[in-house]
């Protein structure tokens, strides 16, 4: 999709406010909250911080972009059967930091979750619940890849 951009436009700005990709939440603006991460090529980015000239050319993937076919990305399911957000204002930053963890890392330990979710910051849960979801994920998605 190609639209029309300003010099010093923002991937955030541009997602939200052109493409109407509003799952991508603007926070703190500044890389502090993690609210507006996205994975670009398979790397988590905070898009506030990431001009959108950078994303020229390069695969973009949100919160809008996990559900394949009508169905939730498994990471999505497990945030939901387990009630793994409150306010839910930085869920969909957390649940892209969770999928990128996955999909280098499909059975990951506390820390590597921790490590993950670093730059991710929730002021509602204490992320026990968080964590349970990404376990379920993980242990979803092996199941699923061993099933014949």
């Amino acid at each position: 999709m190609k639209v029309e951009v300003g010099a010093y436009d923002l991937l955030s700005t541009v997602l939200r406010d052109k493409l109407g990709l509003t799952g991508t939440k603007r926070g703190c603006d500044y890389g502090g909250c993690g609210a507006c991460t996205v994975i670009m090529d398979g790397k988590v980015i905070y898009s506030c911080m990431t001009p959108v000239r950078y994303a020229v050319g390069k695969s973009i993937t949100t919160i809008e972009g996990l559900a394949k076919n009508g169905r939730l990305d498994p990471v999505q399911e497990a945030f939901v059967k387990h009630t793994a957000f409150q306010c839910g204002y930085c869920t969909p930053g957390i649940i892209m930091a969770s999928k990128a963890l996955l999909d280098k890392n499909p059975n990951p330990t506390e820390q590597d979750m921790m490590e993950a979710l670093s730059g991710n910051l929730c002021r509602c849960t204490g992320y026990a619940k968080i964590f349970e979801a990404i376990h379920d994920a993980a242990r979803s998605a092996r199941e699923a890849n061993s099933s014949p």
